[in-house]
């Protein structure tokens, strides 16, 4: 076994998206060490004026957004009539593929909401298909105890636990992206495999990474090469979001919402967002 280092750490910043929704972002839209990861945005917000906007209607193409809940919930609708509440526990994929139009709305009016949404690039190949969408309940999403205490819940792909292959239902994602939630307590370690050549990174949601590079709350560890992670809790435990997938190494022109792979496509995406065609 060959365990990644840490590369590079790198801080979430605050900002708004959507209508006024306060959100702390990690961006990889120009890293080659984040491919085929664009995005990471953390909702969490105690007062319902900070995400009551809601993202309202809005395009995409050439991505899959990954959506998942710890509280609270939205409502998602979009142009191909799906209409679902994602509640907290649960995840949902989107492959908008040539064009998706959606909206996401706070199911409640008050309360706490606290969330992820990921970006994750699309191959080439696949930025024109026809697009795709799923969702899965916290029920559905397999969940395992881990030695030392720890637990992980698969919301994303196919993760090695301890001998064992766990899928979760939504295991389509581009470039075999993976997503685990990783709770580890005070002072406690796991080790997840990663094969040689996957991208590989952390979130810190809450406490501490420690070691030779401590990484705190709303940081990403960036991991280099290596076969497995090697993960420690510091004294106040750690809760984590750990992605891993293929680097497409494809080229990326991106604006607001679209990311393709030339300036002459953008130009295309907005045409065609324009004259009312993106999602036809």
């Amino acid at each position: 076994m060959n365990t990644r280092r840490i590369d590079k750490i790198l801080d979430s910043r605050p900002t708004s998206d959507g209508d006024g929704v306060k959100i702390r972002r990690t961006l990889g839209l120009h890293r080659h060490d984040l491919d085929p990861f664009l995005m990471i945005d953390e909702i969490r917000a105690d007062e319902a004026a900070d995400y009551m906007g809601g993202f309202p209607p809005h395009p995409h193409r050439g991505i899959e957004t990954f959506t998942l809940m710890f509280d609270g919930g939205f409502e998602h609708r979009d142009h191909l009539g799906h209409r679902e509440a994602l509640r907290d526990g649960g995840a949902q994929w989107m492959s908008t593929g040539r064009g998706v139009i959606h909206s996401e709305m706070p199911l409640a009016q008050e309360g706490r909401l606290h969330g992820f949404q990921l970006w994750v690039n699309l191959p080439a190949a696949q930025k024109m298909k026809a697009p795709e969408y799923a969702q899965a309940d916290a029920a559905a999403l397999p969940q395992r105890e881990l030695p030392g205490g720890a637990r992980a819940k698969v919301f994303g792909g196919r993760w090695q636990l301890e001998g064992e292959e766990v899928a979760s239902p939504l295991d389509r994602l581009a470039a075999g992206a993976r997503v685990l939630e990783l709770a580890l307590p005070a002072g406690s370690a796991a080790t997840l495999p990663v094969p040689v050549g996957e991208s590989a990174l952390v979130y810190v949601i809450d406490g501490a990474l420690a070691g030779e590079q401590p990484v705190q709350a709303g940081q990403t560890a960036i991991f280099g090469a290596g076969d497995a992670l090697a993960l420690h809790a510091g004294p106040a435990g750690a809760r984590l979001l750990v992605l891993a997938g293929r680097p497409l190494g494809e080229p990326i022109a991106h604006y607001g919402p679209f990311v393709m792979n030339t300036e002459d496509e953008i130009r295309q995406a907005i045409a065609d967002y324009r004259a009312g065609t993106l999602a036809q």
